[in-house]
């Protein structure tokens, strides 16, 4: 496939485009070729300026999600699938969703004080500290007193050699992870298994894709949250679980809340583990995105649950690869762009790490598990019957933003200099946390939904049971 821009400036309108990234990305969901043909992109290139292909790998990853959508659509309705069209503009919005909200005028803090960048001893280090326990880890990782502030932790860390602070960090259930140089990794986008020959349930038709669907929601942050938006925003019944002994930045909850409900339930707690074998029994999709093994005490290892529900769709998400001595760790975009050598190639001119124009590993990994879940639904019915079980990561999806991604387009097509204005993507919307101002969802095929139909309720209050 021939590998183009996006359009010309004195186009009209989409421009159909043979995207590369975007036919790698639909590849690696198992999706069929030809239907890459009903892809167009349009709208402002100048956006999610990078010296990664950032732009790209944004656009590749909603237009699958977008073909995704309309392909189970169209499975459903009896017709063709409609087309899509992706505007750069609505992708570069969303892909920075939490710093467009506004909940009641009030700007959330996307990082705590003692989250950032870091000069050691021999180099740089990243940390992540915005949990309250994970900045009360990282300190006593270091010795240091509950109280201390950013400037005494710089002092401290610039006595130290980055690797050191790392395991120090991760033995405590800390999270700092030293800036390395890129390392060839090769991680698959995704993996995709199938797992039993349990007949699916059938779907009839619906106005919107998912309509029907159950999606037991157990992940946190962005980019399984980020998944689990987009499917309750295609008429997925999702339902989040957390656990009440895990404390939640509720900023970040509105932001990818929209379109769900939220419970808690304590898994340690008989009556509360009867209520979520209730819900697993009649799920058609689970989304995890704990450390590997850390839900298995718990009967949630996605072979038990396939065993218990022949048929379910498991997607997992982990922050390191399924594979090798950093699969079991605990992770975050920011971390991981530090590890494969993305702050690194991000530099400032003063040599200090930089970072994406986005958290596009978080953003760009929850539309493929999306995407995922929505052609595996439709697999289910069209291809091949039985349970799928699902693995993404975000160093799955660095390595292929570092090394499977070109840096630039086609130099024969002219780049579309339209205007970047966000305020085109942005709405407001009445909710129980008062008045939001948030972004709209870049997933578009025709007939696709404008906006999610409910606004997102107060974290964990609404009932363990399926609508």
């Amino acid at each position: 496939m021939t590998d183009r821009s996006t359009s010309s400036p004195s186009g009209p309108g989409p421009v159909p485009v043979g995207d590369l990234p975007t036919a790698d990305a639909w590849a690696a969901l198992g999706g069929p070729a030809d239907l890459l043909e009903r892809v167009a992109f349009h709208g402002p290139d100048a956006v999610l300026p990078s010296r990664l292909p950032v732009l790209r790998l944004a656009r590749a990853t909603v237009a699958a999600c977008s073909l995704a959508a309309a392909e189970l659509a169209a499975l459903r309705s009896g017709g063709p699938v409609p087309e899509v069209g992706i505007d750069h503009g609505a992708v570069a919005t969303a892909f920075v969703s939490e710093r467009h909200l506004r909940i009641d005028g009030r700007t959330p803090v996307s990082f705590a004080p003692l989250s950032g960048f870091w000069q050691t001893a021999d180099g740089w280090l990243r940390t992540h500290a915005n949990y309250p326990h994970h900045r009360e880890r990282l300190l006593t990782a270091l010795g240091l007193p509950a109280d201390t502030g950013p400037e005494r932790l710089a002092a401290e860390l610039r006595q130290r050699p980055a690797a050191s602070v790392q395991e120090r960090a991760y033995a405590a259930g800390a999270l700092a992870v030293a800036v390395a140089p890129v390392r060839e990794t090769a991680l698959p986008l995704v993996e995709s298994r199938v797992v039993d020959e349990a007949a699916p349930r059938p779907l009839g038709p619906a106005p919107l894709p998912a309509a029907g669907i159950r999606v037991l929601d157990l992940t946190r942050v962005i980019a399984g949250p980020v998944a689990t938006r987009t499917l309750a925003l295609l008429g997925a019944d999702v339902l989040r679980v957390d656990s009440p002994r895990l404390p939640e930045a509720e900023d970040a909850h509105v932001d990818t809340g929209l379109g769900k409900r939220s419970t808690r339930l304590d898994l340690a707690d008989p009556a509360d583990r009867a209520v979520l074998e209730t819900l697993l029994a009649t799920a058609d999709v689970v989304v995890t995105g704990y450390r590997p093994g850390s839900l298995d005490a718990h009967g949630l290892a996605p072979e038990a649950l396939l065993a218990r529900r022949p048929g379910l769709v498991v997607a997992q998400l982990n922050a390191w690869g399924w594979t090798g001595p950093w699969s079991g760790r605990r992770g975050f975009d920011s971390l991981v762009q530090a590890g494969v050598g993305i702050a690194g190639i991000e530099a400032g001119a003063d040599g200090r790490p930089g970072v994406l124009p986005a958290q596009a590993l978080d953003h760009g990994t929850g539309y493929l598990i999306a995407a995922g879940v929505l052609r595996a639904l439709t697999d289910q019915r069209t291809t091949r019957p039985g349970g799928r079980r699902l693995r993404y990561s975000l160093a799955g999806t660095a390595s292929w933003l570092l090394e499977g991604i070109a840096p630039t387009a086609d130099p024969r097509v002219l780049p579309n200099d339209e205007p970047y204005d966000p305020a085109r993507w942005i709405t407001e919307t009445d909710s129980p946390y008062g008045r939001l101002r948030h972004a709209l969802s870049p997933v578009a095929y025709a007939g696709a939904p404008a906006g999610w139909s409910r606004p997102p309720g107060r974290w964990g209050t609404d009932a363990p049971a399926w609508h």
